[in-house]
C-alpha cells in the first residue's frame, strides 16, 4: 500500500514539474541556458551607467589594511600557541 502512495505522489510531482517547465516561455534565449534579460530601461552594460557601483579606491584600501592587520594578529596568536600550547585570542595579552 505504501508503494502505491509513493508512486502516486512521485507521478504527481513529475507531472507538476514537467508542466511548469513547459509553460515558461517568458524569455528569449541567446543560447541554451543563457536566458537572462534585463528589465526594461536597464542598460546592457552596467559600467558607466547610473547602476555602476563606482567603488571608491580609499574604501578598498581600508579593507585591505583591515585584512593585513587581521593576518598579523593571527600570526602572533599562532606563534604564541606554538610556544605556550595555549590559545590566547586577545593579542594584547601576548608577551612580545
Amino acid at each position: 500500500m505504501r508503494k502505491m502512495h509513493f508512486a502516486a505522489a512521485l507521478t504527481v510531482g513529475i507531472l507538476f514539474t514537467a508542466g511548469s517547465a513547459l509553460a515558461y516561455d517568458g524569455t528569449k534565449c541567446k543560447a541554451p541556458g543563457n536566458c537572462w534579460e534585463p528589465k526594461p530601461g536597464f542598460p546592457d552594460k552596467v559600467e558607466g551607467s547610473k547602476y555602476d557601483p563606482k567603488h571608491d579606491p580609499k574604501e578598498i584600501a581600508k579593507q585591505q589594511a583591515s585584512v593585513q592587520a587581521m593576518e598579523e594578529r593571527n600570526k602572533k596568536r599562532v606563534e604564541n600557541f606554538k610556544k605556550t600550547g595555549k590559545w590566547e585570542y586577545d593579542v594584547s595579552k601576548i608577551a612580545q
